[in-house]
This record gives structure tokens, sequence and C-alpha cells, in this order.
């Protein structure tokens, strides 16, 4: 399955590029389910980033390598998580981070997701969870990078 949202903030691709650290991820989770950072090295080629999702007896692990990373010809900086250890139902994961410049400055932060379970109706089941997972982060973003900066 495939998922791609795509929301407008005030900041510069550099800046928001600079911005997605430990505490911006952190920020990002969403409530449910419950989520602990295990991991966190950046997001440039190499680094990884585990975490904890679940409580009790229900507890997975998902553990992300970051594959790439960079500034296209155009301005865009991206990034590229890959799924290494994923909790059921997932056997497939990959995040690739955009931050697209817009036209009159700031620019478009892109969440463009391809996932994959054993199934493709269990693809399509998951589709509105996952959706709303990263629409929660779209009023995250814009307070976050509302002064240009980051923090």
């Amino acid at each position: 399955m495939h998922l791609y949202l795509r929301t407008r903030v005030v900041a510069s691709p550099a800046q928001v590029s600079a911005g997605f650290t430990r505490e911006l991820f952190l920020a990002l989770a969403p409530p449910f389910p419950p989520f602990h950072l295990l991991r966190f090295d950046g997001c440039q080629r190499g680094d990884e980033v585990h975490i904890e999702l679940g409580a009790g007896p229900l507890r997975r692990l998902w553990t992300s390598l970051i594959t790439d990373h960079g500034t296209t010809p155009d301005g865009t900086h991206y990034f590229v998580d890959e799924g290494q250890l994923l909790p059921p139902p997932l056997r497939y994961w990959q995040h690739r981070h955009l931050m697209q410049p817009a036209p009159g400055g700031g620019c478009y932060i892109v969440e463009d997701i391809e996932y994959r379970t054993a199934s493709g109706l269990l693809d399509r089941l998951l589709f509105p969870v996952i959706w709303a997972q990263f629409v929660w982060r779209r009023p995250i973003y814009r307070r976050w990078f509302k002064s240009g900066a980051g923090r």
C-alpha cells in the first residue's frame, strides 16, 4: 500500500531537515499505541531508530535504518527510513521524508510511505489506521516550524 501526505510549513527545506531531531520525533508520536523511544541516532544514512510499541506482553520492537539522505537539485531535502524489525502484521516499511520548496517560500513536508503485510486485504484494512497516525503529525509540524527555525 502507498500513503502520500503533504503538509505546508513556513520554514525552509533546510530548516525543516535540520529540525528532524529526537525532540521532534517524540513530539510526533501519536497517543496510541503506547510508545517508547529506545534509540534515535538521527536522519542520515546509517543512522538507526528503535522504538517499542505497546505495553506488557503486547510490546513489540520496531527498528528502522536510514538508508538514504541528501538534497536534490531542486532544493528538496530528504531522508528514507526502512523497517528492519517490524511489529506484526507489517512485513515491509519504507518511509520517504521529503522537504520540498513551496512556491512563495516555506516548504512541503511530504510523508511518502509504502508498507505491506502478508495480505492485500489486511493492507487495505490497516490504511485508515496508518493514515490517522500520520495526519496526526500535520498540526505538530505546523506548530514546530511556525517560526521558520524549528526548535
